[in-house]
């Protein structure tokens, strides 16, 4: 399955779940707005950290979800690999297989981006 599908699944069960309970939606998106709210990082600094964390606890959903909004933040691949090198040094293996998960997805993105 390709990232684009991968994103768009996971949307599709996300948007059953806050069917199902709109609380959570509401909940999870006041977090988030409050943690986008400083203006100290800039949002493309909190995607890179955000997607370091995703790589970090092996979530495929949150790679493919933050990989798309670095890239709408305008980040780089050089950035990104800069910021796995970094991840993979504190995490070893497993950080290393996930941060190859990314790597993938970007550029998967990033040639559909290219054939707009």
């Amino acid at each position: 399955m390709s990232w684009v599908e991968k994103n768009e699944s996971m949307r599709t069960a996300l948007r059953a779940l806050n069917k199902a309970n709109p609380n959570i939606p509401e909940g999870f998106g006041a977090m988030s707005k409050a943690a986008l709210a400083g203006d100290v990082l800039d949002h493309k600094t909190k995607e890179l950290l955000a997607l370091a964390m995703a790589i970090s606890v092996r979530c495929d959903p949150c790679v493919g979800f933050h990989v798309e909004a670095l890239m709408k933040y305008g980040g780089t691949r050089e950035e990104l690999l800069e910021m796995l090198a970094m991840n993979i040094q504190m995490g070893g293996g497993p950080v290393l297989m996930y941060a190859a998960k990314a790597l993938e997805c970007w550029d998967e993105l990033a040639a559909l981006k290219e054939g707009d």
